[in-house]
């Protein structure tokens, strides 16, 4: 086989391609790991846990997100496309006032936002929200 200089490079640009794509659910199967981490596996319920995060972030070093749960203990949030989706936890005991948090997250894309918040009867409540990152804040 002869190897021209046309054939080496389009093998290599199919390497590469390969390879992108080969990391691309990486991120996705990270945020799951740190989800099964935090609840053990067990199933996950909707409604009783609140999370406020805009639709659309004109920066996404400083996203502000809040979290509502009421009857939670813990509280774990996740963004599912950074390189470290597990991005903060909350702990509440007996006598905090109020079951919520707000805080400022840092987004490298548009990704989800998700919740997850341990109950005080042992079960898991979950919220997601998706935030479109713009660049350059041109809000498109």
């Amino acid at each position: 086989m002869e190897l021209s200089r046309r054939k080496l490079l389009a093998m290599g640009a199919s390497s590469i391609a390969l390879m992108s794509l080969g990391t691309l659910p990486a991120f996705a199967s990270k945020a799951d790991d740190e989800i099964a981490k935090f609840t053990g596996g067990a199933e996950l319920g909707e409604g009783a846990l609140e999370l406020t995060a805009p639709e659309i972030a004109e920066n996404g070093n400083t996203v502000p997100i809040e979290i509502s749960a009421p009857g939670a203990v813990s509280v774990t949030v996740l963004a599912d496309g950074n390189p470290v989706p597990n991005v903060a936890t909350f702990n509440f005991g007996k006598l905090n006032a109020s079951r919520s948090a707000s805080t400022r997250i840092r987004l490298s894309k548009t990704q989800n936002v998700i919740a997850i918040a341990k109950m005080e009867d042992g079960s898991f409540q979950m919220a997601k929200a998706n935030v479109k990152v713009t660049i350059g804040g041109c809000g498109g």
